[in-house]
Protein backbone atom coordinates (compact mmCIF):
# COMPACT_ATOMS: atom_id res chain seq x y z
CA UNK A 1 0.00 0.00 0.00
CA UNK A 2 1.76 3.31 -1.07
CA UNK A 3 2.09 6.13 1.49
CA UNK A 4 0.25 9.30 0.96
CA UNK A 5 2.12 12.03 1.28
CA UNK A 6 1.45 13.90 4.32
CA UNK A 7 -0.33 17.64 3.12
CA UNK A 8 -0.99 20.69 5.76
CA UNK A 9 -3.87 20.46 7.67
CA UNK A 10 -3.74 24.25 9.35
CA UNK A 11 -5.11 27.17 7.57
CA UNK A 12 -5.39 25.20 4.28
CA UNK A 13 -7.75 27.83 2.61
CA UNK A 14 -5.80 31.52 4.46
CA UNK A 15 -3.97 33.34 2.14
CA UNK A 16 -1.86 35.54 4.10
CA UNK A 17 -2.10 36.78 7.58
CA UNK A 18 -1.13 40.91 7.70
CA UNK A 19 0.11 42.23 11.27
CA UNK A 20 -2.54 44.24 12.69
CA UNK A 21 -1.90 48.09 14.31
CA UNK A 22 -2.95 48.04 17.98
CA UNK A 23 -5.97 50.42 19.27
CA UNK A 24 -3.23 51.68 21.46
CA UNK A 25 -1.82 52.83 18.80
CA UNK A 26 -4.61 54.50 16.60
CA UNK A 27 -5.40 56.37 19.74
CA UNK A 28 -2.38 57.54 19.97
CA UNK A 29 -2.67 59.20 16.46
CA UNK A 30 -6.14 60.24 16.64
CA UNK A 31 -6.86 61.28 20.92
CA UNK A 32 -9.32 62.00 22.55
CA UNK A 33 -9.43 65.52 24.23
CA UNK A 34 -10.68 66.57 27.62
CA UNK A 35 -13.56 68.22 25.70
CA UNK A 36 -14.47 65.53 23.83
CA UNK A 37 -14.29 63.25 26.49
CA UNK A 38 -17.07 65.47 28.02
CA UNK A 39 -19.32 65.46 24.50
CA UNK A 40 -18.99 61.53 24.48
CA UNK A 41 -19.76 61.24 28.45
CA UNK A 42 -22.88 63.83 28.18
CA UNK A 43 -24.43 62.48 24.89
CA UNK A 44 -24.43 58.74 26.32
CA UNK A 45 -25.71 60.11 29.73
CA UNK A 46 -28.20 62.07 27.95
CA UNK A 47 -29.36 58.96 25.58
CA UNK A 48 -29.72 56.66 29.11
CA UNK A 49 -31.98 59.60 30.24
CA UNK A 50 -34.18 58.78 27.06
CA UNK A 51 -34.20 55.42 27.36
CA UNK A 52 -34.98 55.75 31.30
CA UNK A 53 -38.19 58.64 30.42
CA UNK A 54 -35.91 61.37 32.63
CA UNK A 55 -35.52 63.28 28.99
CA UNK A 56 -38.94 63.99 27.37
CA UNK A 57 -37.21 64.48 24.35
CA UNK A 58 -37.35 62.12 21.07
CA UNK A 59 -34.26 60.60 19.79
CA UNK A 60 -33.46 61.13 16.20
CA UNK A 61 -30.78 58.60 14.38
CA UNK A 62 -29.78 59.97 11.14
CA UNK A 63 -27.88 59.78 8.41
CA UNK A 64 -26.30 58.26 5.26
CA UNK A 65 -26.81 54.21 5.44
CA UNK A 66 -22.95 53.84 5.22
CA UNK A 67 -19.75 56.37 5.70
CA UNK A 68 -17.39 55.68 2.28
CA UNK A 69 -15.80 59.62 1.85
CA UNK A 70 -14.64 61.50 4.94
CA UNK A 71 -15.41 65.24 3.04
CA UNK A 72 -19.11 64.04 2.16
CA UNK A 73 -19.12 62.73 6.08
CA UNK A 74 -18.13 65.94 7.62
CA UNK A 75 -20.34 68.12 5.13
CA UNK A 76 -23.32 66.04 6.21
CA UNK A 77 -22.39 66.57 10.16
CA UNK A 78 -21.93 70.09 9.31
CA UNK A 79 -25.46 70.23 7.92
CA UNK A 80 -26.46 68.25 11.17
CA UNK A 81 -25.21 70.01 13.54
CA UNK A 82 -27.04 73.33 12.46
CA UNK A 83 -30.30 71.53 12.15
CA UNK A 84 -29.34 69.83 15.75
CA UNK A 85 -29.25 73.66 17.50
CA UNK A 86 -32.92 74.11 15.61
CA UNK A 87 -35.03 71.23 17.09
CA UNK A 88 -32.54 70.10 20.46
CA UNK A 89 -35.31 71.60 22.43
CA UNK A 90 -37.48 68.55 21.86
CA UNK A 91 -34.95 66.04 19.83
CA UNK A 92 -31.75 64.68 20.44
CA UNK A 93 -30.29 64.10 17.14
CA UNK A 94 -26.93 61.33 16.81
CA UNK A 95 -25.28 61.07 13.73
CA UNK A 96 -25.50 57.68 12.01
CA UNK A 97 -21.98 56.66 11.29
CA UNK A 98 -22.04 53.48 9.61
CA UNK A 99 -18.12 51.81 8.89
CA UNK A 100 -18.95 48.51 8.46
CA UNK A 101 -21.98 46.70 6.39
CA UNK A 102 -23.62 43.20 7.05
CA UNK A 103 -24.11 41.00 3.97
CA UNK A 104 -26.13 38.38 2.80
CA UNK A 105 -23.74 36.72 0.54
CA UNK A 106 -21.36 39.60 -0.78
CA UNK A 107 -20.38 42.94 -1.22
CA UNK A 108 -18.74 46.05 -0.35
CA UNK A 109 -18.41 45.43 3.60
CA UNK A 110 -18.00 49.14 4.62
CA UNK A 111 -15.15 51.77 5.09
CA UNK A 112 -13.42 50.54 7.38
CA UNK A 113 -12.48 47.06 5.19
CA UNK A 114 -12.33 48.42 2.19
CA UNK A 115 -12.24 52.65 2.26
CA UNK A 116 -10.32 53.10 -1.57
CA UNK A 117 -13.45 51.52 -2.92
CA UNK A 118 -11.25 49.13 -4.72
CA UNK A 119 -10.99 45.81 -3.66
CA UNK A 120 -7.60 46.51 -1.94
CA UNK A 121 -9.17 45.66 1.22
CA UNK A 122 -6.63 48.25 3.37
CA UNK A 123 -8.04 47.79 6.56
CA UNK A 124 -5.57 49.21 8.91
CA UNK A 125 -6.19 52.24 6.48
CA UNK A 126 -9.91 51.83 7.27
CA UNK A 127 -9.48 51.98 11.39
CA UNK A 128 -7.72 54.94 10.96
CA UNK A 129 -10.11 56.64 8.89
CA UNK A 130 -13.09 55.55 10.66
CA UNK A 131 -11.40 57.36 14.12
CA UNK A 132 -10.26 60.58 12.59
CA UNK A 133 -14.19 61.08 10.93
CA UNK A 134 -15.40 59.65 14.32
CA UNK A 135 -12.78 62.31 16.07
CA UNK A 136 -13.77 65.38 13.76
CA UNK A 137 -17.24 65.00 13.78
CA UNK A 138 -16.95 64.21 18.30
CA UNK A 139 -14.66 67.90 17.86
CA UNK A 140 -18.02 69.92 16.33
CA UNK A 141 -19.89 68.57 19.25
CA UNK A 142 -22.04 66.04 17.15
CA UNK A 143 -23.37 62.53 18.76
CA UNK A 144 -22.33 59.72 16.59
CA UNK A 145 -24.27 56.12 16.45
CA UNK A 146 -22.79 53.68 14.28
CA UNK A 147 -23.59 49.65 14.08
CA UNK A 148 -21.02 47.32 15.38
CA UNK A 149 -20.00 43.98 13.73
CA UNK A 150 -16.58 43.00 14.47
CA UNK A 151 -15.78 42.05 17.69
CA UNK A 152 -12.61 42.89 17.11
CA UNK A 153 -13.48 46.31 15.86
CA UNK A 154 -14.96 47.90 19.13
CA UNK A 155 -11.47 48.52 20.98
CA UNK A 156 -10.40 50.82 18.21
CA UNK A 157 -13.34 53.53 17.78
CA UNK A 158 -15.85 52.76 20.68
CA UNK A 159 -14.68 55.33 22.79
CA UNK A 160 -15.86 57.81 20.37
CA UNK A 161 -19.44 56.18 19.76
CA UNK A 162 -22.20 57.76 21.82
CA UNK A 163 -24.98 55.09 20.96
CA UNK A 164 -24.53 51.72 19.03
CA UNK A 165 -26.64 48.88 17.76
CA UNK A 166 -26.60 45.56 16.95
CA UNK A 167 -28.19 44.79 13.35
CA UNK A 168 -30.65 42.42 12.36
CA UNK A 169 -28.31 39.73 10.91
CA UNK A 170 -26.49 39.64 14.10
CA UNK A 171 -28.60 40.16 17.19
CA UNK A 172 -29.41 36.68 17.13
CA UNK A 173 -25.46 36.32 17.23
CA UNK A 174 -24.32 34.65 21.00
CA UNK A 175 -20.94 36.62 19.87
CA UNK A 176 -22.41 39.61 19.64
CA UNK A 177 -24.81 39.61 22.85
CA UNK A 178 -21.89 38.87 24.70
CA UNK A 179 -19.46 41.64 23.06
CA UNK A 180 -22.72 44.39 23.88
CA UNK A 181 -22.69 43.29 27.74
CA UNK A 182 -19.14 45.11 27.66
CA UNK A 183 -20.53 48.01 25.55
CA UNK A 184 -19.69 51.97 27.36
CA UNK A 185 -22.60 53.45 25.31
CA UNK A 186 -26.13 52.54 25.16
CA UNK A 187 -27.32 49.33 22.74
CA UNK A 188 -30.16 49.26 20.45
CA UNK A 189 -30.89 45.65 19.28
CA UNK A 190 -32.99 44.90 16.00
CA UNK A 191 -35.53 42.61 15.67
CA UNK A 192 -34.29 39.82 13.02
CA UNK A 193 -34.87 40.22 9.34
CA UNK A 194 -38.05 37.91 9.18
CA UNK A 195 -39.46 40.14 11.83
CA UNK A 196 -38.70 38.26 15.07
CA UNK A 197 -39.08 39.93 17.96
CA UNK A 198 -37.99 37.49 20.46
CA UNK A 199 -34.30 37.43 19.04
CA UNK A 200 -33.76 41.03 19.81
CA UNK A 201 -35.78 40.25 23.27
CA UNK A 202 -33.18 37.54 24.15
CA UNK A 203 -30.92 39.23 23.40
CA UNK A 204 -31.64 42.40 25.98
CA UNK A 205 -31.44 39.83 28.63
CA UNK A 206 -28.34 38.11 27.48
CA UNK A 207 -26.21 41.89 27.09
CA UNK A 208 -27.88 42.66 30.82
CA UNK A 209 -25.84 39.54 32.23
CA UNK A 210 -21.88 39.39 33.06
CA UNK A 211 -19.88 37.20 30.30
CA UNK A 212 -16.88 36.08 29.77
CA UNK A 213 -15.27 35.68 26.10
CA UNK A 214 -11.99 35.78 23.85
CA UNK A 215 -11.29 39.37 22.45
CA UNK A 216 -8.49 41.80 22.32
CA UNK A 217 -7.02 44.63 24.32
CA UNK A 218 -5.44 48.16 23.79
CA UNK A 219 -2.58 46.70 22.81
CA UNK A 220 -3.87 44.20 20.38
CA UNK A 221 -3.28 40.97 22.22
CA UNK A 222 -5.47 38.34 22.69
CA UNK A 223 -7.19 38.12 26.22
CA UNK A 224 -10.58 36.49 28.24
CA UNK A 225 -12.71 39.60 28.54
CA UNK A 226 -15.27 40.00 31.64
CA UNK A 227 -18.11 42.18 31.37
CA UNK A 228 -20.13 43.42 34.50
CA UNK A 229 -23.24 43.94 31.94
CA UNK A 230 -25.29 46.32 30.22
CA UNK A 231 -28.84 47.12 31.31
CA UNK A 232 -29.35 50.49 28.82
CA UNK A 233 -30.73 48.87 25.71
CA UNK A 234 -33.52 48.81 23.42
CA UNK A 235 -35.38 46.89 20.94
CA UNK A 236 -35.32 48.38 16.95
CA UNK A 237 -38.18 48.06 15.20
CA UNK A 238 -37.26 47.33 11.35
CA UNK A 239 -39.88 45.78 10.13
CA UNK A 240 -39.43 42.05 8.43
CA UNK A 241 -40.71 39.50 5.76
CA UNK A 242 -41.24 43.03 3.36
CA UNK A 243 -44.01 43.87 6.03
CA UNK A 244 -43.92 46.91 8.68
CA UNK A 245 -43.97 47.11 12.37
CA UNK A 246 -44.48 50.39 13.42
CA UNK A 247 -47.98 50.26 13.64
CA UNK A 248 -49.78 51.00 16.66
CA UNK A 249 -50.70 47.26 16.83
CA UNK A 250 -46.99 45.63 16.54
CA UNK A 251 -45.75 48.65 19.00
CA UNK A 252 -48.18 47.74 21.48
CA UNK A 253 -47.23 43.85 21.09
CA UNK A 254 -43.70 44.83 21.23
CA UNK A 255 -44.42 46.41 24.72
CA UNK A 256 -46.16 43.13 26.09
CA UNK A 257 -44.05 40.94 24.66
CA UNK A 258 -41.00 43.16 26.59
CA UNK A 259 -43.00 43.90 29.74
CA UNK A 260 -43.65 39.32 29.47
CA UNK A 261 -39.79 39.00 29.61
CA UNK A 262 -39.38 41.69 32.63
CA UNK A 263 -37.40 43.93 30.38
CA UNK A 264 -38.66 47.82 29.95
CA UNK A 265 -40.55 48.74 27.37
CA UNK A 266 -38.27 50.63 25.23
CA UNK A 267 -38.62 51.50 21.58
CA UNK A 268 -36.91 52.69 18.26
CA UNK A 269 -38.52 52.37 15.02
CA UNK A 270 -36.25 52.51 11.78
CA UNK A 271 -37.79 53.85 9.39
CA UNK A 272 -35.88 51.90 6.81
CA UNK A 273 -35.92 48.44 5.34
CA UNK A 274 -39.07 46.36 5.49
CA UNK A 275 -41.21 49.67 7.17
CA UNK A 276 -41.10 51.64 4.57
CA UNK A 277 -41.06 48.53 1.94
CA UNK A 278 -37.21 49.68 0.60
CA UNK A 279 -38.59 52.45 -0.39
CA UNK A 280 -36.56 55.31 0.82
CA UNK A 281 -38.91 58.05 0.34
CA UNK A 282 -41.30 56.33 2.13
CA UNK A 283 -39.18 56.91 5.34
CA UNK A 284 -40.95 60.11 5.60
CA UNK A 285 -44.47 58.54 6.31
CA UNK A 286 -42.86 56.25 8.78
CA UNK A 287 -41.45 58.76 11.21
CA UNK A 288 -44.82 61.10 10.37
CA UNK A 289 -46.94 58.01 12.12
CA UNK A 290 -44.25 57.21 14.64
CA UNK A 291 -44.43 61.01 16.00
CA UNK A 292 -48.45 60.82 16.05
CA UNK A 293 -48.75 57.86 17.91
CA UNK A 294 -45.84 59.05 20.47
CA UNK A 295 -48.16 62.64 20.22
CA UNK A 296 -51.20 60.17 21.26
CA UNK A 297 -49.36 58.94 24.27
CA UNK A 298 -47.22 56.13 23.65
CA UNK A 299 -44.53 56.83 25.92
CA UNK A 300 -42.68 53.70 24.86
CA UNK A 301 -41.91 54.99 21.59
CA UNK A 302 -38.50 56.97 22.27
CA UNK A 303 -36.82 57.51 19.00
CA UNK A 304 -36.88 56.66 15.01
CA UNK A 305 -33.51 55.80 12.75
CA UNK A 306 -33.34 57.72 9.39
CA UNK A 307 -31.10 56.65 6.18
CA UNK A 308 -30.33 60.23 4.91
CA UNK A 309 -27.76 61.76 2.59
CA UNK A 310 -26.52 64.95 1.34
CA UNK A 311 -28.39 63.48 -1.81
CA UNK A 312 -31.12 61.05 -2.59
CA UNK A 313 -31.48 57.59 -3.77
CA UNK A 314 -28.39 55.59 -4.53
CA UNK A 315 -25.51 54.79 -6.78
CA UNK A 316 -24.02 51.54 -7.95
CA UNK A 317 -20.45 50.43 -5.89
CA UNK A 318 -18.17 52.30 -8.27
CA UNK A 319 -15.44 49.92 -10.51
CA UNK A 320 -12.04 50.43 -9.63
CA UNK A 321 -10.76 53.88 -10.44
CA UNK A 322 -13.90 55.18 -11.02
CA UNK A 323 -15.13 58.29 -8.55
CA UNK A 324 -18.66 58.16 -7.01
CA UNK A 325 -21.02 60.90 -7.25
CA UNK A 326 -20.62 63.59 -3.90
CA UNK A 327 -23.25 63.18 -1.44
CA UNK A 328 -24.91 59.77 -2.79
CA UNK A 329 -24.90 56.57 -1.01
CA UNK A 330 -23.15 53.86 -2.48
CA UNK A 331 -25.67 51.17 -0.18
CA UNK A 332 -29.07 51.51 0.20
CA UNK A 333 -30.90 54.35 -0.77
CA UNK A 334 -31.42 57.52 1.32
CA UNK A 335 -33.59 60.82 1.76
CA UNK A 336 -32.01 63.59 0.49
CA UNK A 337 -30.79 66.74 2.84
CA UNK A 338 -33.73 69.07 1.82
CA UNK A 339 -36.28 66.17 2.34
CA UNK A 340 -34.69 64.99 5.64
CA UNK A 341 -34.45 68.84 6.90
CA UNK A 342 -37.94 69.35 6.38
CA UNK A 343 -39.10 66.00 7.76
CA UNK A 344 -37.32 66.58 11.08
CA UNK A 345 -38.39 70.20 11.63
CA UNK A 346 -41.54 69.38 10.91
CA UNK A 347 -41.19 66.50 13.45
CA UNK A 348 -39.78 68.81 16.13
CA UNK A 349 -42.67 71.58 15.53
CA UNK A 350 -45.59 68.89 15.82
CA UNK A 351 -43.95 67.25 19.57
CA UNK A 352 -43.37 71.16 20.46
CA UNK A 353 -47.09 71.16 20.38
CA UNK A 354 -47.61 68.57 22.62
CA UNK A 355 -44.90 69.93 25.00
CA UNK A 356 -47.42 72.77 25.55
Amino acid sequence: MEKHMLKGIENINVLSFTPLISPREIKELYPVSDKIKEHIAQSRETVRDILKGEDARFMIIVGPCSIHNKEVAMDYAQRLLGLQHRVNDVCFVIMRTYFEKPRTTLGWKGLIYDPDLDNTHNIIKGLKLAREILTSIAEMGLPTGTELLDPIVPQYISDLVCWASIGARTTESQTHREMASGFSMPIGFKNSTDGNLQVAIDAMISARGSHHFLGIDEEGRSCVIETAGNSMSHIILRGGRGRPNYDPVSVIDAVEQMQKAGLPPRIVVDCSHANCGKRYALQAHVLRDVVQQRMEGNPYLLGAMLESNIKSGNQPFPPAGKIPEYGVSITDPCLGWEETETLILESAEKLRKQKK
